[in-house]
């Protein structure tokens, strides 16, 4: 991935975390159980963290192409896909089979918190 897009998917992702919060705080509050809108406001927090951080990656990119940002920036744009889209999809839906895939995503948040750290010792010292 370059730079470029990592910064318009993180601009995309802004975009769409501060839209679902608006529509959960303004629609939703009222239409879902306190436990479906809690699960949404996890979704919207978790997104909107790792969409700050891919922006970094994103920015760090721009300023020296360091080998290994990119797998960074794929895992992050994943665990945000599979962890909060299953949130919202599950408070949405009410199915909560849903929350069977979330864990997927925080591995990969996880991953992509892993990979920045060893591209940081190998490329940063």
């Amino acid at each position: 991935m370059t730079a470029r897009l990592i910064i318009i998917c993180s601009a995309l992702s802004g975009f769409i975390s501060v839209a679902f919060g608006a529509f959960g705080a303004h629609l939703l509050k009222e239409q879902l159980s306190s436990r479906l809108y809690e699960v949404l406001q996890t979704g919207i927090q978790y997104q909107m963290f790792h969409t700050l951080a891919l922006l970094g990656v994103g920015l760090l990119m721009l300023r020296q192409p360091i080998k290994g940002l990119s797998l960074t920036a794929v895992l992050f744009l994943a665990g945000i896909i599979f962890f909060s889209g299953s949130l919202y999809a599950m408070a949405l839906s009410g199915q909560h089979w849903l929350g069977a895939v979330t864990p997927i995503g925080g591995l990969l948040f996880l991953a992509g918190w892993m990979n920045l750290g060893r591209v940081a010792y190998r490329q940063l010292s």
